[in-house]
């Protein structure tokens, strides 16, 4: 059976404001490093406008970090995540305060 895939997706903690996508793109930017959404596009995540859109509220989150305009990589959290390690229902919306 390969049902791997699908039975680590079903034991991770996703928060109700996540979709499926954001596992995928998790996952393509853990195993390639720092990806723009059209390269997670390219690599069989999704499309690149719902990717940007997507990466933003990993960010927002905390799972994922804009590394450069454009340009996302994966933070600790994001591996504790995909690694069942982190209840992404736990995670409130991070604040970028530069004071």
């Amino acid at each position: 059976m390969s049902t791997d895939t699908q039975d680590k997706n079903d034991m991770r903690k996703q928060a109700e404001w996540m979709v499926p996508a954001d596992d995928r793109i998790l996952e393509l930017i853990r195993e390639y490093g720092n990806l723009t959404p059209s390269a997670l596009d390219e690599k069989g995540g999704p499309v690149r406008q719902y990717a940007s859109e997507r990466c933003s509220a990993l960010v927002e989150y905390g799972l994922l970090v804009q590394v450069h305009r454009g340009l996302y990589g994966i933070t600790d959290q994001g591996r504790a995540y995909l690694n069942e390690e982190l209840d992404a229902s736990t995670l409130d919306p991070v604040t970028d305060v530069e004071e």
